[in-house]
């Protein structure tokens, strides 16, 4: 497994991190006991970052990863969790509220502190909100050591290029930005090193737009993209190879992106997952 450092932070991350989304049953129904396994898998294969949110599966996702995590050495993993979204259309900024969640995700997880705490998914607030209370609620945690650092995370990139100039965070989550079919993440790179900010790239398969099987009925893509990304994946299948090797080798091969989220309960796929990360990628399919 490469590591790598996240920003100012001082952090030594995986190139590949664990996202516990998928303990939450958020893409499928899965076994509690099989997702903790993959948690274990995950750190005997080099993986030391673990994201969680206490959106995922409205707090099954951390509720099952504190199981994975009670009997592990506190010292073996970097850990983040998220607040400011509890559900698909449930938003609540306030300092109040931010402090509350963590001691929540704290009683969840099973420890005093996490690494890194990020607000989720700001685009569906004023930034105002974001700007003079929610950040500083994050600051205030920091302060009595109950996060180690404090970032933001969402989907549009210019959310960044206007809001890391004025917070300057610790780390950002950006995701479906850096992966086979969109590496329009590459442009908010000067900004976050100029600043030190750390970056941690999520969904390599663009949330499930990279494989075979076909998209979920709300995923953003237009037809055309869908389209075009079916097309590559059934060319990897057709050439004996698995499009969702080709896209975790190429987000994970770039030195300036810090690390990559992938999300499985499945003990087999993250185990495969990270082999792929220190296997030479295929120039030729790519």
């Amino acid at each position: 497994m490469k590591y790598r450092k996240l920003g100012r932070t001082g952090l030594t991350v995986s190139a590949l991190g664990f996202g516990a989304s998928s303990l939450g049953s958020v893409f499928r129904d899965t076994n509690d006991e099989e997702g903790i396994r993959a948690v274990h898998e995950a750190f005997d294969a080099g993986i030391n970052y673990v994201d969680v949110s206490p959106y995922y599966g409205l707090t099954k996702a951390e509720t099952v990863l504190g199981k994975a995590l009670k009997d592990v050495p506190r010292d073996r993993f970097l850990l983040s969790t998220k607040a400011g979204r509890y559900g698909a259309d449930e938003f609540d900024f306030r300092a109040e509220r931010i402090a509350s969640s963590l001691e929540e995700s704290l009683r969840r997880l099973h420890t005093d502190y996490v690494d890194l705490m990020f607000l989720h998914d700001i685009e569906f607030v004023p930034a105002s909100i974001i700007v003079e209370e929610a950040y500083p609620a994050l600051l205030k945690l920091k302060e009595q050591g109950k996060i180690r650092f404090a970032g933001i995370c969402g989907l549009p990139l210019e959310l960044f290029e206007k809001l890391v100039p004025r917070l300057e965070p610790d780390v950002v989550i950006s995701y479906c930005h850096y992966s086979l079919n969109d590496s329009s993440l590459l442009e908010l790179l000067p900004l976050l090193e100029e600043k030190g900010v750390g970056l941690v790239n999520a969904s390599p398969l663009s949330m499930g737009l990279l494989g075979t099987r076909g998209t979920p009925d709300w995923h953003p893509a237009s037809p055309r993209l869908k389209a075009a990304c079916r097309e590559a994946a059934e060319l990897c299948a057709a050439r004996g190879a698995d499009i969702a090797k080709l896209a975790v080798q190429f987000s994970t091969s770039n030195e300036r992106i810090p690390t990559t989220l992938v999300s499985t309960a499945n003990p087999a796929n993250i185990r495969n997952n990270a082999a792929w990360v220190d296997e030479p990628i295929d120039e030729a399919l790519l």
